[in-house]
């Protein structure tokens, strides 16, 4: 029974124009893979030279909190970690390539061109929607990173290694830890604060209405906490510090569209 009505209920969004229009957005993105993977890299390869600077730099003392040595544990892990920051480059880059390709197949798919026609609304032409898009994505990125740099990740180093401290641990971290710890939290971060545009690209789309998503809010805040869970420290604080912003914005942006 419960097998039946969830079948029904994906059956009946595939058949709405929000599902005609993901399934139109997801055709794009698979045709696009070549491109994806070159775009991936050319983040890598002009990322990897780059890496090594990044490393030394966050691992300069004045940027640890007192008492705090960073060790290497293995030969290749510096390696590793070089690997990993150019990767995470690549895929910045392929992300917004999807942001851009979802954004422009939304506002071309047939359902939004009647929806818009019958509001009466004329929208610009494609390209400067596409910049537009595309620089919201990037400058919320960077407010992401910001927010990450100079207020998630101080606040988090100095809890968790006073706790350290205070139970008489050494506070010795290696160095893949200490990096991928900043890494993930400004990843999660700037990947969370894309939530706004991503919530105005659902509703100005048509691809979910506005009573839809009001009446998904539990559905969002969970899911705001799984990618927290998923790309913070396993504490509460970190969960929470990560999670917030994505559900504040996406509210925010929601309070936005009911302005219109």
């Amino acid at each position: 029974m419960v097998r039946d009505s969830i079948n029904a209920t994906v059956e009946q969004f595939a058949n709405a124009p929000g599902g005609q229009i993901l399934a139109s957005a997801r055709g794009a993105i698979q045709r696009s893979l070549k491109y994806y993977l070159a775009l991936f890299t050319l983040g890598f390869v002009c990322g990897f030279p780059l890496s090594s600077d990044l490393i030394s730099w966050l691992t300069d003392k004045d940027r640890l909190p007192a008492g705090v040595e960073i060790i290497v544990l293995s030969p290749v892990e510096f390696l590793f970690l070089q690997i990993r920051v150019a990767s995470y480059l690549g895929l910045a880059f392929v992300c917004a390539m999807v942001v851009g390709q979802v954004t422009l197949y939304g506002v071309n798919h047939a359902a939004v061109k009647r929806r818009i026609q019958e509001m009466e609304i004329e929208l610009p032409k494609p390209g400067p929607r596409l910049v537009l898009a595309l620089s919201a994505s990037l400058l919320l990125m960077a407010l992401g990173a910001l927010y990450a740099w100079y207020g998630l990740i101080p606040l988090l180093l100095e809890y968790l290694t006073t706790d350290a401290q205070q139970a008489d641990l050494s506070t010795k971290w290696s160095l893949s830890n200490y990096a991928g710890f900043i890494v993930n939290l400004l990843c999660a971060s700037a990947i969370g604060f894309q939530a706004p545009l991503l919530t105005t690209i659902l509703l100005r789309s048509g691809a979910i209405t506005r009573q839809q998503m009001m009446a998904s809010r539990r559905i969002i805040w969970f899911g705001a906490f799984v990618v927290g869970a998923f790309m913070s420290p396993p504490d509460p604080l970190s969960l929470f510090l990560v999670a917030m912003p994505i559900i504040l914005l996406s509210e925010a942006a929601l309070a936005v569209d009911g302005l219109r």
